[in-house]
């Protein structure tokens, strides 16, 4: 029979990165990389949060800003600006933060529960994490790409 000790606790890589005064982070296996904000293309049509599509190397990725998605003031595009490339079954989807922290690991006894909250952007929280004094919200960013995009995400495979 195998034992299992404390010291076997379950670990999570996570991005940090700035929405207004807030950190939020993601699982770091599903970033691809990190640009600077450059020239989008818009596309007519299409809902506030989503910017357009960028020319990465030759593959067309769509833009989410999540701070329009999560209704802060209006957003400054600066040197600060960060686009977020993800891979997300298979395709590339970029998210527009304000800035990128750092990447943290994270042990199961840091990562709290969320508050239960019927905000459509709360359903996307999958926990909160305490980090010394910093607490740092924790999303489900698949399922929020997912459901924000499907359109655009249909209009880009055609």
């Amino acid at each position: 029979m195998e034992q299992h000790t404390n010291e076997e606790k379950s670990s999570l890589s996570s991005l940090v990165f700035g929405l207004g005064k807030e950190e939020y982070a993601i699982d770091i296996l599903l970033v691809q990389e990190l640009c600077g904000y450059g020239k989008v293309t818009q596309l007519a049509n299409t809902p506030d949060y989503f910017m357009g599509v960028v020319n990465l190397r030759g593959v067309i990725v769509p833009l989410i800003d999540l701070r329009v998605r999560f209704g802060f003031a209006s957003p400054s595009y600066n040197d600060s600006t960060v686009v977020v490339m993800l891979t997300l079954s298979g395709k590339t989807t970029g998210i527009v933060v304000d800035s990128v922290a750092d990447v943290v690991t994270l042990g199961d006894a840091q990562i709290k529960p969320s508050p239960d909250m019927s905000q459509s952007s709360a359903a996307y929280m999958r926990a909160i994490a305490v980090v010394e004094e910093r607490m740092i919200i924790m999303l489900d960013i698949a399922a929020l790409v997912n459901d924000l995009c499907p359109q655009q995400a249909a209009l880009l495979a055609a």
